[in-house]
């Protein structure tokens, strides 16, 4: 069996709340309500590490970086990706590319996804024509619809 590329995917959901910071896809985000997380809450990150760990077989992001744990109150979430990518590494794994999905009535991020794009392949250490950010509302469906909160899917290609 021909064990060169592994396929992951992930999924995570942040509640929002007033007067708090919103950090996704390793950017801030100019927005009143921010996610309510033990992390920074940067629900696209969270996605998208739980993607290369599932791909790797090693669990989820909750395994790796409990959030009763002091040592990650308040961390920057781009550090959390950092290793992951270093696991699969030393495993030796690359990333091939990731797809994510954010799902978020508002703000509009459009403006932001270039940045997103960038600020995530330079943590996974690959050109940005390699990581697809995309954004979507829920059309005022649901907690999303409702600014309640924020989902996100992420699929990634990990290659030898």
């Amino acid at each position: 069996m021909n064990n060169d590329i592994r396929i992951g995917n992930g999924y995570d959901v942040h509640a929002l709340a007033d007067g708090l910071p919103m950090y996704l896809g390793g950017v801030s985000i100019v927005s009143p309500k921010g996610f309510v997380a033990h992390s920074d809450g940067d629900v696209a990150i969270h996605a998208l590490c739980d993607a290369i760990l599932g791909a790797l077989a090693l669990g989820d992001i909750g395994k790796h970086f409990p959030d009763s744990s002091p040592a990650y109150k308040g961390v920057d979430s781009k550090k959390l990706l950092a290793q992951v990518v270093k696991m699969a590494s030393e495993r030796g794994w690359g990333v091939g590319n990731a797809d994510i999905t954010i799902a978020l009535q508002a703000p509009k991020l459009a403006p932001y996804i270039p940045q997103m794009r960038q600020a995530l392949a330079d943590v996974m250490n690959v050109d940005a024509d390699r990581v697809s950010v995309k954004a979507t509302t829920t059309e005022r469906l649901g907690f999303v619809g409702r600014e309640e909160g924020c989902e996100v899917w992420a699929s990634v290609l990990l290659v030898r």
